[in-house]
C-alpha cells in the first residue's frame, strides 16, 4: 500500500474508534511538524490560519482555491500523519466548483476536505437548502478515493442563524448523499452537541476554541462526538502572543516577554527533533 492509501486508511479508522480524537489545525509545514512530534495522529489545515500568515482577513474570497490547496499540499508533504483540509465552501458557488476542489485536494495526498454551506453573501449567508445538497452531493461524487473522508459543514450557529431543527435536516441530508463526516461549527453548548450527535448516524465533528462554549474532550467523547478540531484558534493564539510581545516592546520599551518564550536553544532542538521525524 502505498503512503497516501496508508495514511487514508489510518484517517478512515480514527472514525471508528470510540471516543473523540484530536485533530488540530496547522497553518503552515513547520506548525504541522511541531503538532505531530506533540503526537496527534491527524491534523486539519485551516483557511483562516492561512490567512493570518499571509496578513489576509479571514473571510470568504481572501484566498484562493490554488492558495488552500498548494499550503495543503506542504503540510502533507511536511508530515507523516493523515491531513484533511479547510476547502471553505468550496471556491465557487456550483456543485461543480466543490467537485473540482476535492479532486484537486485528491490529488495532493490529502486523506479528506471539508465543504462549508455558508455562501459569503452577508445578505444571505447561507446556500439554500437544496443547492447545498447537491454542492455536497457533488464533492462526495468526486471523491478520488473510498477512504478520502467527505465532511459536510452546516454553518448557520456562525450566522446569527442559531436554527438547530434547519441544521439537523441540512446535516441529515449532506449524510443522505454521502457525507462522511459532518460538522455544525459554533454549537452554544453541550446539550447541542448531543442533540446533533444523536440525530446522525455519521461522525461528528466538533470544533473548539471558536467560541465561549468550554467543552472538554471528555464532555465532547461523552455524547458522541468523534473528531475535535481547532479552527484557527491555535493561529490566534499564537497571532495573539505575537502581538502582546510587540506591543510591549513598542509600548514600554520592555521585553518581559521572553522570559514566556521557548529559548533559541529549546526551539533549535525542537527544530531538529522535527527535521529527523521527515528525512
Amino acid at each position: 500500500m502505498d503512503l497516501v492509501r496508508h495514511k487514508r486508511a489510518e484517517f478512515a479508522k480514527l472514525h471508528t474508534i470510540k471516543g473523540a480524537f484530536l485533530m488540530p489545525n496547522a497553518w503552515d509545514a513547520g506548525s504541522a511538524r511541531l503538532l505531530e512530534k506533540l503526537g496527534f495522529q491527524a491534523l486539519a489545515t485551516t483557511s483562516a490560519g492561512l490567512a493570518f500568515s499571509l496578513g489576509l482577513r479571514d473571510s470568504s474570497g481572501s484566498l484562493s482555491r490554488g492558495q488552500v490547496i498548494d499550503n495543503a499540499g506542504a503540510i502533507v508533504e511536511a508530515t507523516n500523519i493523515p491531513v484533511s483540509a479547510d476547502l471553505e465552501d468550496g471556491f465557487g458557488a456550483s456543485p461543480e466548483d466543490c467537485a473540482l476542489t476535492i479532486r484537486e485536494a485528491g490529488q495532493v495526498g490529502l486523506c479528506g476536505g471539508a465543504i462549508e454551506d455558508a455562501t459569503g453573501n452577508p445578505d444571505q449567508p447561507i446556500y439554500e437548502f437544496g443547492l447545498a445538497v447537491d454542492r455536497i452531493r457533488a464533492a462526495v461524487e468526486a471523491k478520488p478515493h473510498s477512504d478520502f473522508l467527505v465532511t459536510a459543514r452546516a454553518e448557520n450557529f456562525l450566522y446569527n442563524r442559531p436554527d438547530l431543527e434547519d441544521t439537523i435536516q441540512r446535516l441529515l441530508a449532506f449524510e443522505e448523499v454521502g457525507a462522511d463526516v459532518v460538522y455544525a461549527p459554533g454549537l452554544p453548548d453541550i446539550e447541542t452537541v448531543r442533540a446533533i450527535c444523536s440525530a446522525v448516524s455519521v461522525p461528528v465533528n466538533v470544533v473548539v476554541g471558536l467560541s465561549t462554549a468550554n467543552f472538554t474532550v471528555g464532555d465532547l467523547s461523552a455524547v458522541g462526538v468523534r473528531r475535535i478540531s481547532t479552527g484557527g484558534s491555535l493561529a490566534r493564539a499564537a497571532l495573539g502572543e505575537m502581538i502582546r510581545a510587540a506591543s510591549e516592546l513598542r509600548e514600554t520599551g520592555t521585553c518581559e516577554y521572553a522570559a514566556n518564550a521557548i529559548s533559541d536553544a529549546d526551539a533549535s532542538a525542537q527544530m531538529r527533533r522535527i527535521s529527523r521525524m521527515v528525512m
